[in-house]
Parts: C-alpha cells; sequence; structure tokens
C-alpha cells in the first residue's frame, strides 16, 4: 500500500472522475461569473460554462480558500501518512505559495511542489509522482525531482479573441481592439513561470502553423539530447466542440508521428482567461518512464 498521498488542483486538467480512477485528490479551483462562485463538474457543466463564455458574461477567478485547501489535505491525510500537493505554478497564481504557508502547520507531512507547470504539463507531473511512489520515494524525494526537471517542458497558446485577456488585464483596450481589426492572433509561451509574448500573426491558421514550427524548433534545439521515446507532444484548448478539438489534434500528430497526440479540454478556471477556442501544444519530456 502507498504511504504517499497525491493531491493537485483542477488547473492540471484532471477531473473528479479521472482523479478518483488515479487514485489522487484533486482540489476544485473557483471561478465567478456575474458574482457566484462556480466549481468546474460540481456546480456547473463544461456546457453550461462554455455557453455563458460565449456570450462575455462578467467573469474572474479566485485562489481556493485555505479552509478548502486544508479540508482536502487532512482527508488525504487520513488515508496517508504525508502527502505531496501539486498546485498551479507559483509564476500564474498565488496559490502556490499560500499553500506553501499552510503547509508550516502539518509538521513536514505536506511537501508542496513548485514545480512551474500549469494544465497538461502539471498533470505530466502528477503521472510523475505516482510512479515515483511506486518506486518507493517519499514525498519530499518526489518534490525534489519534480522542482529539478520543473523547465522541461513547453507550451503555446493561441487565443481566438483577446477579450478575455483585455479583461484579465494581460493587454491594453487599445491594443485588443487593433488586433480584432487587423485580425492579429497571439500566440503565448509558458516556458515555467509566466504567460509571455512568443509571436502575432493574421489568423489562426497561421498562429497554428506557427505554434507548430516553435514545438519543431524546441525539439531540434531545448530538447535535442531527448530521445524520442521519451519525447512527449500533446494538445489542448477550449474549442466549442469534439469535432474541432480532433482536427487540431490530428493536425499536430501529423508532424509528430512519433508521439501518441491527445487533446485535453482546458479547465474553466483557465479558459477564464483565454476565452473560446482557444488551441494550445505541448512538448515535454516523460520525467518518470512507465515500469513496462
Amino acid at each position: 500500500m502507498r504511504t504517499t498521498g497525491i493531491v493537485t488542483d483542477s488547473h492540471s486538467s484532471i477531473s473528479q472522475g479521472e482523479a478518483e480512477k488515479l487514485g489522487i485528490f484533486v482540489l476544485p479551483m473557483p471561478f465567478y461569473m456575474n458574482g457566484t462562485c462556480y466549481y468546474e463538474g460540481i456546480n456547473i457543466t463544461r456546457e453550461e460554462f462554455l455557453d455563458r463564455l460565449c456570450r462575455l458574461e462578467d467573469i474572474s477567478t479566485s485562489q481556493p480558500s485555505p479552509e478548502a485547501v486544508m479540508e482536502l489535505w487532512d482527508k488525504a491525510l487520513s488515508q496517508y501518512k504525508d502527502i505531496l500537493y501539486i498546485p498551479i505554478s507559483s509564476g500564474l497564481s498565488g496559490s502556490c505559495q499560500t499553500a506553501m504557508m499552510l503547509a508550516d502547520e502539518y509538521d513536514g507531512r505536506v511537501q508542496v511542489v513548485d514545480n512551474h507547470r500549469i494544465s497538461v504539463t502539471q498533470k505530466e507531473s502528477v503521472i510523475s509522482a505516482l510512479r515515483l511512489v511506486e518506486q518507493g520515494y517519499d514525498a519530499g524525494q518526489i518534490r525534489d525531482f519534480l522542482e529539478k526537471h520543473a523547465y522541461d517542458a513547453s507550451i503555446y497558446i493561441t487565443v481566438d479573441s483577446m477579450e478575455y485577456l483585455k479583461k484579465g488585464g494581460r493587454v491594453t483596450p487599445a491594443a485588443a481592439t487593433l488586433a480584432t481589426v487587423l485580425n492579429l492572433k497571439p500566440v503565448l509561451t509558458i516556458q515555467g513561470d509566466k504567460l509571455d509574448a512568443f509571436a502575432k500573426v493574421r489568423g489562426m491558421k497561421l498562429a497554428e502553423s506557427k505554434m507548430i514550427e516553435a514545438i519543431h524548433q524546441d525539439r531540434a534545439e531545448r530538447f535535442k539530447d531527448v530521445p524520442e521515446s521519451r519525447l512527449l507532444i500533446e494538445t489542448a484548448g477550449t474549442l466549442e466542440n469534439g469535432e474541432l478539438a480532433e482536427h487540431w489534434r490530428q493536425q499536430v500528430q501529423a508532424e509528430f508521428p512519433f508521439a501518441k497526440v491527445s487533446y485535453a479540454n482546458l479547465p474553466c478556471s483557465i479558459a477564464c482567461h483565454l476565452g473560446m477556442n482557444s488551441v494550445a501544444t505541448v512538448i515535454m519530456t516523460e520525467e518518470v518512464q512507465r515500469a513496462d
């Protein structure tokens, strides 16, 4: 039986149902629509959320309350000797620093990882942690391992509309208006800490091509010494239907035939900042290979 439990948050793109299958705990991240607090899969469905997102309702996000964090930790600690908490990157949310302060009250039984990840890269850290637990590593050792390999991943994102980036203060209203008039699509990147500008192109097709080009470049440069068997290529987004998602997945799959490319819905708490029909692609190393 495992002695170390794994806890993450819903920014990892891991649903409550998937968490149950993996044997982990997922903290739902709150977001607000017209002043009401929601949790994906608990008091709002993804379909309801996307419908309201399309209507440009007043949307914002928030950290979970300390009480909610500690309640989930206490539940996990009732089943395990210690736990490893893998939250969203400290560069993207203050919830990681809050968790570190809360962990001081647990006499070392809670180890908080700051490995600068989000969504599918954060999920890969969860999978790696589970494999390391099976190999006998304790929570502190796994934390050190994940933080050592924190930057072995690149994310590229394109948004269809600048509206929610404008609302979040990431672009000025004037820049958003100009981008809309000129049909400019920003290509953004996360190389660990923060969401940064990577390129601007006209139209979504060129933006998608630019992201794929960036993944090819990363494979040739940043990950040149990583064997194909340990390279993971993934896609994600806030696309409005399965057909669009599958088209994007197949587009990336065709460029990287050695990989088994999948698609993940970005959680509502991330979609709040990106809006509808954003797309993303990821390259990262498989930190801990499956023991088969």
